[in-house]
């Protein structure tokens, strides 16, 4: 009888232990999508029309905030004791000039676990920089390139064009998407790594059919879009869905 009630009072004990360790997990997982995504906006190298830039980040909605820091003082950013300070990374620059020990830190940063979202002329960045190509997935060259022994003509560009984006592959980056028009600026023959998951092209000829992918690099998810001149592409509200599903989908 004695052996029965202590194997009771235990059973109680482990069941309040179980109940109070569940409650825990439901409170954090509750905080934790309660805490705002934290984007960190990395531009430099090319202008902008930033009042209708920071419009569409606004856009985004009361889960996200963000701060914009522009090369070269964003290098800062990459350093270890800086990396909590945000949740992902958005590529809105063009910038060219990197120290062998940027390299390195930028590469650790991203392939160690910060996710990244690449938007547009982020493609046309840091030219004699190869590793670069492999972490956003696509290069647009500025002069011939050689890559893996194949060598690559300088690419070309048109402003103002209207063309169909299509969606061509089921992720939470498109979901509920359906093809949209965008009036934005098309880039020609520029490198998209194989192996990376097709999410958007375009079969208009003034641009390279692939506009938008995701790939891993190291630990990190990393998604690309061609897109995003101007502010016609930046109030284009199935281009700000896009972003805002691209940036959720990086950080889960």
């Amino acid at each position: 009888m004695c052996t029965e009630k202590i194997q009771e009072s235990l059973m109680r004990t482990f069941i309040c232990i179980l109940l109070l360790s569940f409650t825990q997990i439901n409170i954090y997982s509750q905080e934790k999508r309660v805490h705002p995504i934290r984007i960190l906006v990395i531009t430099g190298g090319h202008e902008y029309n930033k009042e209708t830039f920071n419009e569409m980040l606004k856009s985004l909605g009361n889960g996200f905030t963000f701060s914009i820091v522009e090369f070269p003082a964003a290098f800062d950013m990459f350093n270890p004791e800086n990396r909590n300070s945000y949740d992902v990374i958005l590529f809105y620059h063009m910038w060219q000039k990197i120290t062998s020990q940027q390299e390195i830190t930028m590469a650790d940063c991203i392939s160690g676990g910060k996710p990244l979202v690449v938007l547009h002329h982020s493609i046309c960045a840091f030219d004699d920089w190869e590793e670069y190509l492999h972490i956003t997935g696509g290069k647009y060259f500025h002069k011939p390139t050689t890559i893996n022994g194949v060598e690559y003509p300088a690419c070309t560009y048109i402003h103002d064009l209207h063309f169909t984006a299509h969606i061509s592959h089921e992720n939470p980056v498109t979901s509920g998407e359906n093809d949209f028009e965008l009036f934005d600026e098309t880039y020609k023959g520029y490198y998209v790594e194989p192996g990376v998951k097709i999410l958007i092209t375009t079969s208009d000829t003034t641009s390279t059919p692939v506009i938008g992918w995701t790939k891993m690099y190291g630990k990190s998810k990393v998604v690309t879009f061609q897109s995003g001149h101007d502010t016609p592409t930046f109030q284009n509200p199935s281009f700000r869905k896009l972003l805002r599903q691209a940036i959720e989908y990086v950080t889960k």
